[in-house]
C-alpha cells in the first residue's frame, strides 16, 4: 500500500494540548456547544461550525461551513498553526493507565481505498458523510484523521521505535487522562524507510473514520473531475500525488488496538408490553432473564435488553454464519430484534436511534433509555471478526466498533 509524508498545518508546541479537540462525532450538537463554550478557540469550534450560531440556526447552512473556513483562517493568522512545509511522517503514541498504541500519522493514496487495499468495514449514513464532504469542500482542507490498521509488520515496529527515540514535538495529556506523545520525521532515509516497508503491506483496514475517509474519496472524485475539464491535474505537492489525491491518516498496528462495545437506544417506541416483547424475543431464538442490573455481555451471543425500568439477558445460541456479517452480534440484533419487534428497517436512516460507545456503554445507554426507549447492550467484536468482513468484501451494520482511545483532531491539517 502506498502510505505517503505528508505536509499539513499544525499547532505550535504551546498551544497543541489547548487546541486539540476530540472527534467532531463523539459529541451530539448540545454537548459540541458546551464544549466549544469551555474550550473557546478549541478545533472543535471549526469541526463543529455550527457552535458559532444560535441553536436553532440550520446546521447545515452554507453560512456555517463558511464559518468554519473563517475560523481554520484565523487560527493561520493568530500564530495558532504553523505550517510544517517539508513532508515528513509524525509518530502518535496514545497512552491511559491500561493501554498504549503506537501509529504513524500520514497520507493514504484514495485510489488504495477505491481499488480495495484499504479495506471498510461498516455502512456510513448519508447525512453525516454529507456534512463531513461539505466541511471539507469549504475549508479546502481534512481536518480529522481517519483511523487505519493493518497486521503487525515486525520491521515497521522497529523502525518506529528508533523514531521515538528522540524529543517529542508534542507531549501532554488530554482531559480523559490519555498522553499523546508526537515525534517528527522528517529525515530522507527515516521517510524512504517507512514508506519503502509500508510497500510491503498489502491490506489496511478503516478502525474509525468511515465517514471521514468516504467523504475525503468523494472530494478527491470531485477535484479530479475539475481538473480534467480543465485540461490537466493539479501541481502536486507529495510524490507525484496532488494534494487531494491523499487523505490524512493514522495507521497502527492490529495487536494493539482494543475494541470496546457499541450499544443503541431506541428511542420513542411507544408503550410495549413487556410479556408481549419477551415472547417476541422467544419466537426470535432468545432466551430471556430478568437481571438485577445493568446487563453487560461478556461474550458472543450475549446481549442486554432495558425495557421499561427493567434489564433483561439474553442469549441466543442459534448462530448464523452463512458469512462473517450473518455471524455479528451486531447484525442479530438488526434482523432478530430492531427489525422485527421495533420495525427498524434501515438502522442508517432512522432517526429514531442513538449509538452509545465505549467503556460503560451499557450503563451509560440504560440511563438515557426513558421509559418509552429500548436499550440494547452488544459484546464488542474482536478485530479478527472486523478483518473477515473487511477481507469478504462486506460491511458490518452501522455503529459496530468503538476504538479507544480516540485520536484527537486538530494537531495535523492538511491543505488540498
Amino acid at each position: 500500500m502506498q502510505i505517503e509524508p505528508i505536509s499539513c498545518w499544525r499547532p505550535t508546541p504551546a498551544r497543541a494540548a489547548s487546541f486539540a479537540a476530540p472527534p467532531y462525532d463523539v459529541f451530539d450538537r448540545s454537548s459540541a456547544r458546551s464544549y466549544v463554550k469551555r474550550h473557546p478557540s478549541s478545533f472543535l469550534e471549526i469541526d463543529r461550525p455550527e457552535t458559532a450560531f444560535e441553536p436553532e440556526h440550520d446546521m447545515y447552512d452554507p453560512d456555517v461551513y463558511t464559518k468554519a473556513r473563517e475560523l481554520l483562517n484565523d487560527r493561520v493568522a493568530d500564530g495558532t498553526l504553523l505550517h510544517d512545509e517539508q513532508p515528513c511522517y509524525y509518530i502518535w503514541r496514545l497512552a491511559t493507565a491500561d493501554h498504549e498504541q503506537v501509529g504513524l500519522v500520514c497520507g493514504a493514496a484514495v485510489d488504495d481505498y477505491k481499488n480495495g487495499t484499504i479495506r471498510r468495514h461498516e455502512q456510513t449514513r448519508a447525512a453525516k458523510q454529507a456534512d463531513r464532504i461539505e466541511h471539507i469542500r469549504t475549508t479546502h482542507a481534512q481536518t480529522g484523521p481517519i483511523f487505519l490498521t493493518y497486521r503487525d509488520e515486525p520491521a515497521i515496529d522497529t523502525l518506529v521505535s528508533l523514531a521515538m527515540t528522540a524529543t517529542p514535538l508534542y507531549d501532554f495529556t488530554d482531559e480523559q487522562d490519555c498522553h499523546h506523545s508526537i515525534w517528527r520525521v522528517a529525515r530522507k532515509g527515516a521517510v524512504d524507510s517507512l514508506r519503502l516497508m509500508f510497500e510491503r503491506v498489502p491490506t489496511a483496514y478503516i478502525a474509525d473514520g468511515h465517514h471521514r475517509a468516504a467523504s475525503a474519496v468523494a472530494v478527491c472524485e470531485e477535484k479530479r473531475q475539475q481538473a480534467a475539464s480543465e485540461g490537466g491535474k493539479a501541481e502536486t505537492d507529495e510524490q507525484s500525488y496532488a494534494p487531494y489525491d491523499l487523505f490524512l491518516a493514522v495507521i497502527f498496528p492490529a495487536s494493539q488496538l482494543k475494541i470496546l462495545p457499541y450499544d443503541r437506544v431506541l428511542q420513542d417506541v411507544g408503550t410495549k408490553d413487556t410479556s408481549h416483547v419477551l415472547q417476541q424475543l422467544r419466537d426470535e431464538g432468545f432466551s430471556c432473564e430478568r437481571s438485577e442490573g445493568v446487563v453487560e455481555p461478556t461474550e458472543h451471543g450475549n446481549f442486554g435488553l432495558k425495557l421499561g425500568d427493567s434489564w433483561y439477558e439474553l442469549r441466543r445460541s442459534e448462530v448464523d454464519a452463512a458469512d462473517p456479517v450473518s455471524a455479528l452480534d451486531a447484525t442479530v440484533v438488526q434482523r432478530h430484534i430492531l427489525k422485527p419487534i421495533f420495525a427498524v428497517d434501515d438502522p442508517t436512516r432512522d432517526p429514531r436511534i442513538l449509538f452509545v460507545g465505549g467503556y460503560d456503554a451499557a450503563k451509560r445507554a440504560g440511563e438515557l433509555a426513558g421509559a418509552d426507549d429500548v436499550a440494547i447492550a452488544l459484546h464488542a467484536p474482536s478485530l479478527k471478526e472486523l478483518m473477515a468482513v473487511s477481507d469478504a468484501g462486506l460491511l458490518m451494520p452501522p455503529k459496530s466498533t468503538w476504538f479507544e482511545p480516540k485520536l484527537l483532531s486538530g494537531l495535523f491539517i492538511r491543505r488540498i
